[in-house]
């Protein structure tokens, strides 16, 4: 009987929520925020579950000319909140899993002793080339970085071919002496 009563007093709340009437809408809230709240609360922490219920009830409020129920309005709060939470929940547990994929993969890479050496050998490179004369080190970048033939940047540049090529052997002659130290390790690590 008292469940009927409930119904009945949900039913009249929901065609005056409809209506556009929010006094309606926040008698419904106080009604069933802390009934949801503690329910959603077996899901997911007291936070979550207070944003959780929020939602539904700013949704509900939103979207109250669409609303149909199969069956009460208790029931069908009660349902979208524990959707919510299931969503969350695997939500959660996806994020839980990529960050635990990429958290083995980062730590393999800092595992790997080549890491340390390959990541000092980039800056001693990258220090080295920026050090060159800037018409050795353009010349240099575009056959090597953007594979373009001798000709190929001599047209670019508006310079000779020869001009290419003394300013390649001249790049290749720094950078030679400016790493020697390191080519043990570039032709293995090859």
């Amino acid at each position: 009987m008292l469940t009927e009563a409930n119904d009945i007093e949900d039913n009249e709340l929901f065609t005056s929520i409809r209506n556009g009437e929010k006094k309606a809408f926040d008698s419904l809230f106080l009604k069933y925020y802390p009934k949801l709240c503690a329910y959603a609360r077996q899901f997911v922490d007291f936070h979550d579950a207070e944003e959780i219920v929020q939602d539904v009830m700013v949704w509900f409020w939103e979207n109250r000319i669409m609303q149909v129920f199969e069956v009460s309005l208790k029931g069908y709060l009660f349902k979208a909140v524990k959707n919510r939470c299931i969503t969350l929940i695997n939500r959660n547990e996806l994020k839980r899993k990529i960050m635990s994929s990429i958290h083995q993969e980062m730590e393999e890479v800092y595992d790997d002793p080549d890491f340390y050496i390959v990541n000092e050998l980039t800056e001693k490179i990258e220090s080295a080339l920026r050090e060159l004369p800037a018409t050795y080190r353009e010349a240099f970048e575009l056959n090597r970085f953007q594979r373009m033939s001798y000709k190929e940047i001599a047209v670019q540049l508006n310079l000779s071919p020869k001009t290419i090529d003394y300013r390649i052997r001249q790049a290749l002659k720094i950078l030679r002496i400016k790493l020697k130290d390191y080519l043990p390790l570039l032709f293995f690590m090859q």
